[in-house]
């Protein structure tokens, strides 16, 4: 991939970042079967985007990205995970992401995924990022939910909203 390509798709994967924090249209989380309440968890995260290769010389409009996540605040924890994106650094894209969450919510440890789905349609973002339906492990086992990002001068910041089981 020329560099001239590179700097421009990382440039739209940035402004999407940037547009797709700040105005999301998140699922609803689909509660279990038994008894959940939805609660918050906030905070913010540091996150780290390193290129990978494609593969496909003849496609320099597609790029993979690894992910790396450190979650501070409600959340604790750590995440890693893969991105595929499309589109220019103009004003129209999109990227999809798989991520792997590791770490602590309101006392409760293990694992869990989320999906990411993001467009952006002349400059018009749309984000959806929902917890995998029973990708939970450990205490985090049920869990459902999605989640918001929110970047404000240069800070990214998250609002998970989740339901777990009700303890038996």
């Amino acid at each position: 991939m020329t560099a001239k390509i590179t700097s421009a798709i990382c440039a739209f994967i940035a402004f999407g970042l940037i547009c797709f924090g700040q105005a999301g249209t998140p699922a609803q989380p689909q509660p279990n079967k038994e008894t959940a309440v939805t609660q918050h968890a906030r905070g913010t995260f540091d996150v780290k985007l390193t290129p990978q290769s494609t593969g496909d010389k003849e496609q320099p409009a597609l790029a993979r990205y690894s992910l790396e996540k450190q979650f501070h605040g409600d959340l604790e924890g750590t995440s890693k995970g893969e991105m595929l994106s499309a589109g220019s650094a103009k004003s129209s894209g999109g990227y999809v992401a798989m991520e792997r969450v590791t770490g602590t919510i309101a006392g409760h440890s293990g694992t869990f995924a989320l999906q990411h789905s993001g467009v952006m349609t002349k400059g018009a973002p749309q984000l959806t990022i929902t917890v995998v339906p029973d990708s939970g492990t450990g205490q985090l086992a049920g869990l459902s939910g999605t989640l918001t990002l929110e970047i404000k001068d240069g800070k990214h910041y998250y609002d998970l909203e989740y339901a777990l089981p009700a303890s038996k």
